[in-house]
């Protein structure tokens, strides 16, 4: 087996891992969202779906690595796609955020909120350096950008965790929703630079 396929291999098992790990991640972020009430774990849970989303666009790549006309279209297709839903969360999120903040709404404090926003501040810092290795292999300007997503799921959970400790330890109700309106222009930004990129074919 050739160094480049090995490489392409592994860049799928990294994407099947990245897969299996957003899709439990957003379902229990969803489910300890809705029942703290908390926008910041729900958007969160969000966010994960996008990186589900990124990472079948990536799979779908990979698998025709050996046609380059055929995984350029793939790529920009799936940048197109990727960035048109980040600014749709960062919409969303802005809007519950402001909601919140002017109704006042407390949510309850989430352990579980809080232990998965810990773990995933480990797993997607590594995820996203395993990503980058491979990306360079295989000169992937998708799979560089996934291991981007990657790096920002890393910094939603230090965000969110900062908001909901907050919350959990001092009662500061607010500290949630503010956590959420951090993430709008980071998450924003993701998808104008995202689709910037696609549009003038940068590397």
């Amino acid at each position: 087996m050739s160094t480049r396929a090995a490489a392409v291999g592994r860049g799928r098992r990294l994407e099947y891992l990245t897969i299996g790990w957003n899709s439990l991640e957003g379902l229990i972020a969803i489910a300890a969202g809705a029942a703290a009430g908390s926008i910041s774990l729900v958007g969160f849970g969000a966010d994960s779906a996008i990186e589900v989303t990124s990472g079948l666009a990536v799979l779908w790549r990979l698998s025709r690595d050996h046609d380059a006309g055929s995984r350029e279209r793939r790529e920009r297709r799936a940048v197109a796609i990727v960035s048109a839903a980040f600014v749709a969360l960062a919409a969303y999120v802005l809007i519950e955020a402001v909601r919140d903040l002017v109704t006042r709404a407390a949510p309850e404090a989430s352990p579980v909120g809080i232990g998965l926003a810990a773990l995933s501040l480990v797993v997607m810092p590594l995820l996203a350096r395993a990503k980058r290795r491979v990306a360079t292999l295989v000169d992937s300007r998708a799979l560089r950008a996934d291991a981007r997503q990657t790096d920002f799921c890393a910094y939603l959970s230090a965000i969110m965790l900062a908001g909901l400790v907050l919350n959990a330890t001092v009662g500061l109700w607010w500290a949630d929703p503010l956590a959420a309106l951090v993430m709008v222009p980071i998450i924003a930004n993701e998808g104008v630079t995202g689709w910037r990129g696609d549009r003038c074919d940068c590397h």
